[in-house]
């Protein structure tokens, strides 16, 4: 699913952490989350065992959305959760659901919070109440996950604010091409990807990576698993120190492949306008055909 929308990105000084976290409010009508900010200063209740992760206060809702809105994902979420899920909810739970993407096939999937959010723009969702989406994507998206991409090589992808089509937050779930794999392992072998979140932004890990349409300019990180929010780590090493604005950012998480299957870590890939032959679309790289 392509996101061609453009839309105003969200200023970096508003991309702030945050004092008043709300507790989980959604369970019924699927999706909406949104429960009242708690006092400033205060801590986030934590969630029950097994229960729902908090979602965005009401005062963020200006930049996380509303759960009145009217977005066609969002409503799918609700429709998913309201009781009676119908064929396209592949996967529901308390904190996301798994919805088919389109063209609808064996490897193209979506992972959507329960929680109204936006996007990544939204500041709460790099803070350490959100739920770890990414993770959540791949434990989905892996060969033995709850909705496996069939495909040889898997790729999950989030596109940024001004380059996406609906505005209630999605992962991804894909395949990548097998040329895009090997690309990445031999830049791993020649030391070209960073290994530590602190060197995500450096110069020397901004690698060119063929895609549909050429070659384009990505920060490569490689980490050994996801249990880390990768928000926050794109939040923390790459957009505030550099000015950045948290909007204009694309993920890209491909797990690495060897002939065994999968080889004990991802590569994390981000870009955005402010690179040369840089994009803020994960589209380039992720196969939904």
């Amino acid at each position: 699913m392509n996101d061609p929308k453009n839309s105003n990105a969200m200023p970096r000084r508003q991309f702030v952490s945050l004092s008043a976290i709300g507790t989980a409010a959604f369970l019924a009508g699927g999706g909406a989350a949104g429960s009242p900010a708690v006092a400033a200063g205060s801590c986030p209740t934590p969630p029950p065992p097994g229960g729902a992760n908090p979602c965005p206060p009401a005062a963020l809702q200006s930049l996380c959305g509303s759960p009145t809105d009217n977005d066609p994902l969002w409503r799918d979420v609700q429709s998913c959760t309201g009781g009676s899920p119908g064929p396209n909810c592949l996967n529901v739970t308390q904190n996301y659901v798994v919805l088919h993407g389109r063209p609808e096939n064996q490897h193209n999937y979506l992972l959507l919070p329960t929680c109204r959010i936006k996007g990544i723009e939204c500041p709460f969702i790099s803070t350490s109440a959100a739920a770890n989406y990414w993770n959540d994507a791949w434990q989905n998206a892996r060969n033995g996950g709850s909705v496996p991409v069939r495909y040889p090589n898997i790729g999950l992808g989030i596109n940024s604010q001004i380059a996406r089509r609906y505005d209630q937050l999605h992962i991804h779930m894909a395949g990548v091409r097998a040329s895009t794999q090997r690309r990445l392992q031999e830049l791993d072998s020649m030391s070209r990807i960073a290994t530590q979140p602190a060197q995500w932004a450096a110069s020397q890990y901004q690698v060119a990576v063929t895609g549909s349409g050429g070659d384009r300019t990505y920060r490569a990180l490689r980490l050994p698993n996801l249990s880390q929010n990768l928000f926050t780590l794109l939040s923390n090493n790459v957009v505030v120190p550099n000015g950045l604005d948290m909007g204009n950012q694309t993920l890209v998480v491909v797990p690495k492949m060897n002939a065994a299957g999968f080889a004990g870590a991802f590569y994390v890939l981000n870009s955005d306008p402010s690179v040369h032959d840089g994009t803020s679309t994960c589209d380039h790289l992720l196969v939904y055909r």
